[in-house]
């Protein structure tokens, strides 16, 4: 069988539930990523290794990743943001339970990188360097590049400096690379351009596309970077997260582009996902019962298109 056209990454337990005030209990954790193995995701983000005293929604990382139920095949995503944050996925991974993913992170602009990761550009990418080194080949490591396409702080984003980076990930080795529009600011011109020029100079690397919906222009930035080649898409269902609930910035809500309504275009344009659609939405409805509160996806009011042409399970 032929696989998906598209590659989403579910981000919900991880990018989602960081921007959540209250603790998301364990044992519901578990049950949304075995959601989203079942479901058909080939990446899901399924914790994060920074200090719970920072992030405390992730304390129970470790627990977490022991008791998933993973499927061949399936990338499962640890955040790491310094080397003790690596070195913990390590223990977890030489044990068999940790996992077979990370990502490490940057920062495009410097203001975005001494506010959210404490350091300047140059401090940062010395540890990058360090954590990869680190990891010693025992993951897929994914770049994780914040604010590409405008700064909070700063504004524009040159996108040389932007292509800079990703070429330091590249020299590491690495050649996955998330680019963050940490809030919202891409356009679909800006996008188009950007991602057909990393493909010209960096062909080896696949570039992920990380759109937040801030402003409303999540999904037309998602289909600008479809048209320019990109098969790799970050989203959360109902659209949560997109920054840790202590960190405050971007002018109001500033989650990320809902799957469900990601999902359900691409497959109406006639894209294979790789997902169950039939359990699409009941897996929508889960993540809104575990948050108690309704979320953003509009594909979960409106239902998915019937001019996608699929089986059904009645």
């Amino acid at each position: 069988m032929a696989g998906p056209d598209v590659i989403l990454n579910e981000c919900f337990a991880r990018d989602g539930l960081q921007n959540e005030p209250d603790f998301v209990a364990t044992d519901t954790k578990v049950a949304l990523i075995d959601r989203f193995t079942a479901l058909g995701f080939r990446r899901i983000e399924a914790s994060s290794y920074s200090n719970p005293k920072v992030v405390p929604q992730f304390a129970d990382a470790s627990e977490v990743l022991a008791r998933i139920r993973r499927g061949p095949g399936v990338f499962y995503k640890g955040t790491c943001a310094n080397l003790r944050s690596v070195e913990r996925a390590n223990a977890d991974a030489d044990a068999g339970r940790g996992p077979n993913e990370i990502s490490l992170l940057a920062s495009a602009s410097e203001a975005h990188s001494q506010k959210n990761l404490r350091s300047s550009k140059a401090e940062q990418w010395q540890r990058i360097a360090e954590m990869a080194d680190a990891a010693g080949g025992r993951y897929r490591i994914v770049g994780s590049l914040s604010v590409v396409f405008g700064c909070p702080f700063e504004g524009r984003v040159d996108e040389a400096a932007v292509i800079a980076d990703c070429t330091r990930f590249a020299e590491l080795g690495i050649s996955h690379v998330s680019l963050g529009d940490t809030t919202g600011m891409a356009t679909p011109p800006a996008v188009a351009r950007l991602f057909r020029q990393l493909a010209a100079e960096l062909p080896g690397l696949t570039a992920i596309a990380h759109f937040h919906d801030s402003r409303g222009s999540g999904i037309a930035n998602c289909i600008a970077a479809l048209e320019a080649g990109c098969r790799h898409f970050d989203c959360s269902f109902g659209g949560v997260g997109g920054h840790p609930a202590k960190i405050r910035y971007g002018g109001g809500h500033t989650g990320n582009v809902a799957t469900e309504d990601l999902a359900n275009l691409l497959e109406a344009m006639g894209l294979n996902t790789g997902l169950d659609l039939d359990a699409l939405l009941d897996t929508a409805a889960f993540c809104e019962e575990a948050l108690g509160r309704s979320l953003h996806g509009k594909t979960s009011r409106s239902g998915l298109s019937p001019l996608i042409p699929r089986a059904t399970s009645a």
